[in-house]
């Protein structure tokens, strides 16, 4: 499917928008000069960079251990089947330590055999607010004897964060960057 709003590139920028996409080009090195998901949000700078703070501490700054972050985010993507989001945090994911092995179990879930305790409960708290929108209080006391309060919080807030990024990148039929191809990191076909 192509996209509904076309990534806009460094060339067709405004220069305030070049400026900000200036910033976020090259964040996966040499592969990709400015990833789709900030070229379609660059449409609208003024909620590009409302977002980006509060994206960049989900991803960089918060007090979850970046392993289990990305578990949680890849559960999410799988769960919204977001083709987009999956393959990204691959990648993302395989940068801190994220075995294929355990990609290919996320899919399977929180009960799947081969997680830590605190894998499963993080995985399990996840699914529980992709489908509750709330955490039971079996699976809070599970989280609370692996979990401090903190990275509770920053636990709900990477879901609900990861599940608006999908919801937003779906809707846009947001492509795949280059590098991630479907054949590599596969996907489900969308139910869209």
């Amino acid at each position: 499917m192509e996209p509904r709003i076309p990534p806009l590139n460094l060339a067709d920028a405004d220069a305030q928008t070049h400026e900000l996409l200036s910033r976020l080009s090259r964040l996966r090195g040499d592969d990709v000069e400015v990833l789709n998901v900030f070229g379609t949000l660059a449409h609208h700078p003024l909620l590009m960079r409302k977002w980006l703070g509060f994206a960049t501490y989900v991803l960089t700054k918060s007090s979850l251990d970046p392993h289990l972050r990305e578990l949680v985010v890849l559960r999410v993507g799988w769960l919204c089947s977001s083709p987009y989001e999956w393959g990204q945090h691959i990648v993302v994911g395989r940068t801190v330590g994220v075995t294929d092995a355990e990609v290919a179990r996320v899919a399977d879930g929180p009960d799947a055999e081969g997680w830590t305790p605190t894998e499963a409960a993080a995985l399990r708290a996840t699914d529980e607010l992709h489908e509750r929108s709330t955490i039971t209080d079996t699976t809070w006391a599970r989280l609370a004897t692996h979990l401090g309060e903190r990275q509770i919080l920053d636990l709900v807030f990477l879901v609900g964060e990861y599940h608006l990024v999908s919801f937003a990148l779906n809707a846009c039929r947001v492509q795949r960057d280059d590098g991630v191809d479907p054949d590599s990191l596969p996907f489900p076909p969308a139910a869209i």
